[in-house]
């Protein structure tokens, strides 16, 4: 599969900025079972939030879904894309479907060849699994799996499992055929720059939409205007939307959000003082979602917890069960949501939860 038999009104969305949110795990009260009524309704939610795509198999979709024991990588995939397709039809809305893909060569071939076949249109690529590997072999590896279908590349932070990615690696990583984007999220300006500066330098900022992922500075990834003096002259790029696990909460808003970004940018006048204020706040409610305090160990389920409280999930159960609230967070939750009730769209979500759940 190639970026061409991707549909040409999706690719154009996703050059143009959309919003992607990294969509969870919804558990039974096992804490194994896929509990598919929460699923479909999460799903549901991102379509009629005005989400542009979702990202599925990924960090916070938690990555022992792969576990053999546990087996819901694939019926996970296959159930967000059934539901994108499906319930994105009746509603006039046609997204952008990306599967992570993890591991080392042969398991990412495997995990790539099942998202083609359950009609994913792209996979986020993690190097979790390559800690100690060479530049040389990841790049073979990234090409092994752009031969499957198209690529997002992804810079995870290293305090969730990522590892420091060098400049030279994403020049290279930019020049690879069939790579569609690349998702910067490790949470640190130095490396953010590195991989825009790389793609610039190859020459392929058209072709290479950027993508922030960078949950704790979203408002001024979008709003910046990169100028990187290469050999050839200066190109100009910016990163275009957002796939984010901060967006699988206040969807609603956050798509607002990036709308509003997008008219800030068209116009090329000054940015609001009110939308700087607003990226502080963003990022503020961020620290408590994400667990900045304990070094992210409640990033999930800190997520979890937001979307119990509308009734979009039954409970925060994480595959790990060792994965829970951090001491203080709900504590931390319910301060900014004291404090920035302008952030939420849970008038949103009451209004239509009823419908989402609908078998």
């Amino acid at each position: 599969m190639n970026i061409a038999d991707i549909p040409a009104d999706i690719v154009n969305r996703l050059r143009e900025g959309m919003a992607i949110p990294a969509v969870p795990l919804a558990l039974c009260d096992d804490g194994r079972t896929l509990d598919t009524l929460h699923q479909t309704a999460l799903v549901r939610y991102y379509i009629d939030a005005g989400a542009g795509g979702i990202a599925v198999a990924v960090h916070s979709t938690q990555f022992e879904i792969r576990d053999p024991d546990i087996a819901l990588f694939e019926p996970v995939l296959a159930l967000a894309s059934r539901t994108c397709d499906e319930y994105g039809s009746r509603q006039g809305r046609r997204l952008l479907k990306i599967a992570g893909v993890c591991g080392k060569t042969p398991q990412a071939k495997a995990e790539a060849s099942i998202a083609v076949k359950l009609g994913y249109h792209a996979a986020l690529l993690s190097l979790g699994a390559w800690s100690d590997a060479g530049e040389d072999e990841l790049i073979r590896h990234c090409r092994a799996v752009a031969a499957i279908m198209p690529v997002f590349g992804f810079y995870l932070q290293t305090s969730v499992g990522g590892r420091a990615l060098p400049y030279s690696f994403w020049r290279r990583f930019a020049e690879i055929e069939n790579v569609i984007g690349i998702k910067m999220a490790p949470f640190n300006r130095y490396q953010t720059f590195d991989v825009v500066r790389a793609v610039c330098d190859a020459g392929r900022e058209k072709e290479t939409v950027l993508y922030t992922g960078n949950d704790d500075n979203i408002v001024n990834d979008l709003l910046t205007e990169y100028a990187i003096q290469t050999a050839t002259g200066e190109r100009r790029v910016r990163i275009a939307g957002g796939l984010l696990g901060h967006w699988s909460v206040w969807t609603q808003k956050s798509v607002e959000l990036l709308e509003e970004v997008k008219r800030v940018r068209s116009g090329n006048g000054p940015i609001p003082a009110a939308l700087l204020t607003r990226a502080v706040e963003i990022t503020d409610a961020n620290a408590a979602f994400f667990d900045a305090a304990n070094k992210f160990n409640g990033c999930i389920p800190g997520i979890h917890e937001v979307l119990r409280r509308q009734g979009l999930m039954g409970g925060i159960r994480c595959l790990n069960p060792k994965e829970t609230l951090s001491p203080g967070q709900a504590a931390e939750i319910d301060r900014v949501y004291r404090s920035y009730p302008h952030l939420n769209d849970d008038d949103f979500v009451k209004a239509n939860l009823a419908k989402w759940l609908r078998a």
